[in-house]
């Protein structure tokens, strides 16, 4: 299957809801050709607002819109629409928990030649710090769609973090998006790889070498943050013995720490985190900027194989 980026295919299920649900309105900070929300636009245009570059105003009017009983999808760039917009986030959205899908796109390292000043590699850890908010973080564009549908349809805060840059297509027609469950996507019993976003496809090709190596590792999609799968990863934890984490975010505060956190209290278990490692990014290309920054499949499996050699 064709790659996709996370955010063309949240441009597309915007169009697919607006066609099911007269109440979905969608709001944008004047970036919706780059959040792909001029698709919305496009079809209904009576129910798309330009709220300028306005962030907290933007989050304010969704909220407006939400009391109203629409169910309002707001966008703009993952550091500004979590960075600028943070306090009206937590007062307006979630303190009242308000029914505002704050969808994000061009997070993490791969917005690239823009520059650590808009490379959003905190934001998992600001959104997932609020009582109240729930955060995912798609794998693929099928994933992307499924989960823009089931947001709309599951009432409360939402967090959707989206990409700027395509990325290969892992799951099929087939597959199921659940909030709160992740997903094995390869079984093994040496290790787990749990990963989101771009780094789920990455942990793939790091387990299919590893089997070269007579390792067979078991691969996790953990495509809610929040609230985490705890059952699935203290399953790992105890069959595998050893965690890895991967992701496009510091490793601080994001999945690697969510991950930990449920570990520590119940599982105590090894866990390696593989991800920006406590720094800002720079201008670069997306694939220049991963192999910079560690987040590859090469780190992932230089990673796994310490952990397993320790254990």
């Amino acid at each position: 299957m064709s790659n996709i980026a996370t955010r063309d295919a949240y441009g597309q299920a915007l169009v697919k809801l607006g066609q099911m649900n007269k109440d979905v309105v969608v709001l944008d900070a004047d970036l919706s050709k780059s959040t792909k929300t001029y698709e919305f636009y496009k079809e209904f245009p009576n129910r798309f607002f330009n709220m300028g570059i306005a962030e907290q105003n933007l989050i304010g009017a969704a909220c407006g819109f939400a009391t109203a009983g629409k169910i309002p999808f707001a966008s703009s760039f993952a550091m500004f629409a979590t960075g600028r917009a943070f306090e009206i986030i937590r007062n307006s959205v979630c303190y009242p928990k308000l029914n505002v899908k704050v969808c994000a796109t061009h997070a993490g390292l791969t917005v690239g030649e823009d520059g650590a000043s808009h490379q959003s590699v905190e934001d998992i850890a600001i959104m997932r710090s609020i009582p109240n908010m729930t955060v995912l973080v798609p794998a693929d564009g099928v994933e992307a769609e499924q989960m823009i549908l089931e947001a709309a349809r599951v009432y409360g805060p939402m967090y959707v973090r989206l990409g700027r840059s395509a990325v290969p297509t892992i799951f099929d027609e087939n597959y199921k998006f659940e909030i709160g469950k992740g997903t094995v996507v390869r079984e093994g019993n040496d290790a787990t790889i749990i990963a989101c976003g771009i780094m789920v496809n990455e942990a793939i090709i790091a387990a299919e070498e590893l089997v070269k190596e007579g390792l067979n590792v078991r691969v996790i999609n953990m495509s809610t943050i929040k609230p985490i799968d705890k059952e699935l990863i203290i399953k790992a934890a105890k069959e595998t013995k050893a965690i890895v984490t991967a992701e496009e975010h510091n490793i601080i505060g994001g999945l690697g720490s969510a991950v930990s956190e449920v570990l520590s209290e119940e599982c105590p278990t090894v866990v390696r985190k593989v991800g920006v490692n406590d720094t800002f990014g720079e201008s670069g290309t997306p694939s220049e900027l991963l192999k910079k920054y560690g987040l590859t499949s090469e780190e992932i499996i230089k990673n796994v194989k310490e952990i397993i050699n320790k254990k």
